[in-house]
């Protein structure tokens, strides 16, 4: 009979125990994390990414290359690996995929990945993804695109980060993150459009796309304030990625959400014009993070200087934190749209 009640109340400590960590687990806040994507190190990375030693970071050029080297030094600074079965950070692009379209003439390419496993579900993958070209150079003006898109790409760097450390103290994403670096999406998505054509990871396993594409300047429309984002296409595949965008806004950013350009017949096509596309058409749930276009966009004048600093810091955390929900929570989530 001792030996019974021994058992039981073992039995019982050892519930209380793992239901007190799940409760702990579930109402983690992982706020530190997010704070960890600060304005002055975004500012750093991205003074370098859209240097003029970069040369506009033309498709398969040398200044892209460049850009490339020093975004893999910042995946190897942290610790961060390339993914699993990856022999490094590049996926190559081959000349003739980039031109078989139309001829463009560009070179061999490479898209530029970067991995942290999940602890619990890491076959399901979520892509969190940025282009890192732009348009080069012009009469020997420079196009440094700060904002298009070395602003997205400087956030992938900082938003590495946070998960990387949440995994040293002790909180691991349950699913696996992609930090996808893609190239050409200047000349037509075909960055993006070549890893859904040859993922490293089964699409059926990819949960979501997250894309970040200008993220640090503000539009014509919202001349006075800078405290908003505009999110494209996280309803159009799954009810569920739209409410995981608005309350993990509500709950740690308070961004204004502005979805005035993911109406279905919005004339500018947004939705269309930016590499989460090529996951949205494979049935893969996406969301557009974006600030509009301004009197900057592809012009030799969208340099660093005028990037705002503050909002692309608050709008690189949201995309966190959706990631972060994406990761962490329970089941992965329904595609329940066409």
């Amino acid at each position: 009979m001792k030996k019974i009640i021994y058992f039981l109340a073992f039995s019982c400590i050892a519930s209380c125990q793992s239901t007190k960590e799940t409760a702990t687990k579930s109402l983690f806040s992982p706020t530190k994390y997010s704070n960890s994507i600060t304005a002055e190190e975004l500012k750093t990375h991205l003074y370098i990414v859209a240097s003029d030693s970069m040369q506009g970071r033309e498709t398969g050029s040398i200044g892209q290359k460049k850009a490339g080297k020093y975004l893999i030094s910042q995946y190897q600074k942290d610790k961060i690996p390339f993914p699993k079965g990856a022999q490094n950070y590049y996926q190559h692009v081959p000349e003739a995929f980039l031109n078989a379209k139309r001829s463009q003439k560009l070179p061999d390419s490479e898209n530029i990945w970067a991995y942290i496993e999940g602890t619990e579900k890491p076959d399901e993958v979520i892509v969190i993804s940025a282009h890192y070209d732009h348009v080069g150079t012009k009469n020997d003006a420079i196009f440094n695109g700060a904002d298009d898109d070395a602003s997205g790409t400087v956030a992938l760097l900082e938003i590495a980060q946070a998960f990387k450390l949440a995994k040293k103290e002790g909180h691991s994403p349950k699913r696996s993150i992609l930090f996808l670096h893609v190239t050409a999406e200047e000349h037509g998505l075909h960055g993006s459009r070549y890893y859904t054509e040859n993922p490293l990871f089964p699409l059926k396993n990819t949960v979501a796309n997250i894309n970040i594409d200008m993220i640090g300047r503000r539009d014509d429309i919202h001349p006075n304030t800078n405290n908003y984002v505009y999110l494209i296409g996280a309803d159009r595949l799954s009810t569920e990625l739209h409410q995981i965008c608005t309350e993990v806004n509500e709950k740690y950013v308070n961004l204004d959400l502005d979805f005035r350009f993911n109406a279905r017949n919005d004339p500018n096509n947004f939705y269309g014009r930016s590499d989460h596309y090529n996951f949205a058409k494979n049935g893969i749930p996406s969301v557009f993070i974006f600030n509009g276009v301004h009197a900057d966009y592809h012009r030799k004048t969208d340099t660093p200087d005028k990037i705002e600093y503050d909002a692309l810091a608050k709008r690189a955390q949201l995309a966190f934190n959706i990631a972060w929900e994406l990761a962490n929570r329970e089941n992965r989530i329904v595609v329940d749209k066409k």
